[in-house]
């Protein structure tokens, strides 16, 4: 029986749509201006260079979503995928920063975007190192690497004067989670769907009441703001294109899971000719926003959680968060509105939103053949992630290339399992492990019917 209440290729009405578009913006906007932001902070960049890395990230996300969700010719997945700037490729960023520049960094990011793009090529190949097992094992851990983040915001956020776990930080937190739970279990048709927005709504009124939200970002924010190609110039050194270009190959690794996970959420068969297509677009994007003046792109694993918990996989919904995010770009005043959200409401939400991944990754796993040998490729895996994961100083001794490849959870996972399942004996030969190979499809979303 399928439960989604919007398929990919439908089309809610105008008003649900603007709705849960403003839904899946809200669970990627944070994500999309934390890089430049970090990246501006640690290279001690002046404010108008950080808010023309943010204007730019902002616009460049907004157009390659698009581009995904509706694709080019032959780029674009043609699946409800929100595109941002990835922190997986930060610690190259900062590393090429400190001693190039931002110039270095866009340069390299144009330069190494060229693995991507050739890689794309072979995702069918690619394709069937990702049988069912490591599937569920990578979509399990992008669930178990986003925790932690909603986990912070939950408690107010880290840095200089947060209050990180005051019970009024919690407080909200959990009022939000109630809420949207709520929405979800008892909501009827755009209640439910959009049941996020809205909870993160009602969590923000309840803030706006008790006095805390900063509008000093409003003020300062200008009201629009051309794109400016090129502000930062290029250039290219060649140690900075191949820390870019491992970074490129260890996100493309990630997007693969995240796809994986997406093609479980939306009931799609996840072949290799449209990994190929959607990798393409993470490439090609890159490509496009290195050149505006900004870091690169990769498809974002928590709107996944949004689809699994909504039950809204309208490609068009997506594409519609593309303008809203580009319009935030050139409109800077409306970006900074969305930022005065509170930090514990967005962890109320996130939480319930990163938690449905692990949920879809246990069901996938619930799919898979239990034996000795699977047990042994899902245990390992899994722990090697989450090593890394909660402790990240364990490798902070090794080499700059092993902190770059392992230094992310989820791409330690997926090079664990995809290693283990070649190597351990006895692997049982399947006659559909190939590119036709389907994801399981577990039933993510209980019954959501329209109103």
């Amino acid at each position: 029986m399928n439960n989604l209440l919007y398929k990919v290729d439908d089309r809610p009405p105008l008003v649900t749509t603007v709705l849960l578009a403003a839904q899946h913006m809200l669970a990627a906007l944070g994500g999309i201006i934390a890089v430049p932001l970090v990246v501006g902070a640690v290279l001690k960049l002046p404010a108008d260079q950080i808010v023309a890395l943010v204007n730019a990230a902002l616009l460049g996300s907004g157009i390659v979503t698009f581009i995904q969700c509706k694709g080019v010719g032959p780029v674009g997945i043609r699946l409800p995928c929100v595109m941002g700037t990835s922190f997986a490729f930060v610690g190259a960023a900062i590393s090429i920063g400190l001693e190039h520049g931002v110039p270095g960094i866009l340069g390299s990011s144009l330069a190494g975007s060229v693995v991507m793009i050739l890689g794309s090529f072979f995702m069918p190949q690619i394709r069937k190192l990702f049988p069912h097992q490591v599937t569920a094992v990578v979509v399990t851990m992008i669930g178990l690497s986003l925790v932690p983040v909603a986990v912070d915001w939950a408690a107010g956020g880290k840095g200089s004067g947060a209050h990180y776990g005051d019970p009024i930080n919690l407080g909200i937190a959990l009022f939000v989670l109630a809420t949207v739970i709520a929405l979800v279990q008892f909501g009827k048709g755009i209640i439910s769907a959009a049941a996020v927005v809205i909870g993160m709504a009602i969590g923000y009124g309840v803030c706006l009441g008790l006095g805390l939200v900063d509008f000093s970002a409003v003020h300062k924010a200008t009201v629009f703001a051309l794109p400016q190609p090129l502000y930062f110039g290029m250039t290219f050194p060649v140690s900075g294109v191949l820390a870019m270009a491992v970074a490129y190959v260890v996100t493309m690794v990630e997007t693969t899971g995240t796809f994986m996970a997406l093609g479980s959420a939306t009931q799609t068969k996840m072949k290799g000719k449209l990994l190929k297509r959607g990798v393409l677009c993470d490439g090609v994007g890159s490509a496009f926003v290195s050149v505006l003046g900004a870091p690169p792109v990769s498809t974002f694993a928590q709107n996944v959680g949004v689809i699994s918990l909504t039950g809204v996989a309208s490609r068009h919904v997506v594409a519609l968060t593309g303008v809203l995010l580009a319009a935030a770009g050139l409109f800077p005043v409306l970006g900074a509105i969305v930022v005065t959200i509170p930090q514990p409401v967005l962890g109320g939400a996130g939480l319930m939103m990163f938690a449905m991944i692990i949920a879809a990754g246990v069901q996938m796993l619930s799919h898979v053949e239990h034996d000795k040998r699977t047990g042994l490729l899902i245990a390992v895996s899994v722990g090697c992630g989450l090593a890394v994961s909660v402790r990240p100083e364990l490798l902070s001794k090794l080499p700059a290339f092993v902190h770059e490849i392992f230094g992310s959870g989820i791409s330690t996972a997926a090079i664990v399992a995809v290693v283990l399942n070649l190597v351990l004996p006895d692997r049982p030969v399947e006659a559909h492990d190939d590119e036709e190979d389907d994801v399981p499809q577990p039933m993510l979303v209980k019954n959501m019917e329209a109103a």
